[in-house]
């Protein structure tokens, strides 16, 4: 099995501000990169960085070059880490495509903090990679959602089944 992991941006890839009295931070190098290099994982895969984004930034035109790529690459398992404000309106814009089974994903903690979600949520994500043939879902808490019964509980942040 290869999969493609494509990084739009998100909490997950956001790393310490490069600028001197930056206090924002800043989207980095790909997160799942660093966490597939300690994993020792028993499958290809190839990372591609499309565009480095908060999710709250993400445009219509960002989300039609997503499309756009996944309808034009070969590869049939697809793990997207993504912004979790947006990442539902992303993952219903991109519907099931055809021969491919996607996952999005992101974390609420910077993979570079200690206390990251991030790899337990992208291992969840490849897991559930394994399993599917076809659509389109959403790898977060633990849990793995249909794009249409999912929503994310605006007083916990926590993403729950509709």
């Amino acid at each position: 099995m290869k999969i493609l992991i494509i990084q739009t941006g998100g909490t997950i890839d956001k790393d310490y501000p490069k600028t001197n009295n930056g206090y924002a931070f800043e989207v980095n190098e790909p997160a799942a990169k660093r966490i597939l290099e300690n994993a020792f994982p028993g499958f290809e895969y190839e990372i591609v960085s499309l565009f480095r984004k908060d999710s709250q930034k993400i445009t219509r035109e960002d989300r039609d070059k997503l499309k756009s790529y996944l309808l034009n690459h070969p590869a049939d398992k697809v793990l997207i880490t993504h912004g979790s404000d947006t990442l539902i309106e992303t993952a219903q814009f991109l519907g099931n495509i055809s021969g491919k089974a996607i996952v999005l994903t992101g974390a609420f903690i910077p993979e570079r903090f200690t206390n990251s979600d991030a790899a337990f949520n992208i291992g969840v994500a490849i897991g559930a990679l394994n399993q599917m043939h076809e659509g389109t879902f959403i790898a977060m808490n633990g849990m793995v959602f249909l794009t249409n019964r999912v929503e994310k509980n605006a007083n916990t942040g926590m993403f729950e089944k509709q």
